[in-house]
């Protein structure tokens, strides 16, 4: 019971609209590696799409809150916006990978979810919050492993449009195909 009710009230902090975090990495910068192991076993590897493909990276809280539930509905059910064009795109968080597991499950996720349970990564993107979570913060990184967008205003509930709006923004080239990774 204790267990639900901090997660409860750890769930309602993370639905609040405010920032905590001030960002260091800037537009221009060179985005920091990672290599994180995906719900679906397989690792990914910033580097493994250089040359190749725009990544975004979705920091999100916490896995199984209303909030990162909204997020990951809306790339679930409109994926297929952000599959239009030459990226490869992966919610990430601090949780434990049986945590991402889970939630993948439940949502149906069809994109790689990644854990970052050292928070090593989360701390290299300057996302880890005040609450030793990841705060909701998507990044835009080119080809060149450059980052190309920070966005810190994230509606979870339209998130698929909006950042296949960002993609088309940025002039990232439409896909030739439709797969994701």
């Amino acid at each position: 019971m204790i267990f639900i009710m901090n997660r409860l009230i750890i769930s309602l902090i993370l639905t609040m609209s405010f920032s905590v975090l001030a960002i260091d990495l800037k537009v221009g910068d060179l985005a920091p590696n990672f290599r994180l192991q995906a719900t679906t076993g397989k690792f990914y590897e910033l580097s493994d799409f250089k040359n190749k493909k725009t990544i975004v990276l979705a920091w999100y809280p916490m896995a199984n809150t209303r909030g990162c539930t909204l997020e990951c509905l809306s790339l679930v059910k409109q994926g297929h916006l952000i599959r239009q064009y030459k990226a490869a795109y992966f919610m990430a968080s601090v949780d434990p990978l049986d945590d991402n597991r889970d939630f993948a499950k439940k949502t149906k996720a069809d994109f790689p979810m990644l854990s970052d349970p050292t928070k090593e990564i989360a701390k290299a993107y300057d996302v880890l919050n005040l609450f030793r979570v990841a705060s909701r913060v998507t990044f835009y990184i080119g080809e060149n492993g450059k980052i190309l967008k920070i966005d810190e205003d994230i509606n979870p509930k339209t998130a698929a449009k909006d950042i296949a709006d960002n993609l088309k923004i940025l002039n990232i080239a439409k896909s030739k195909t439709k797969k994701n990774g």
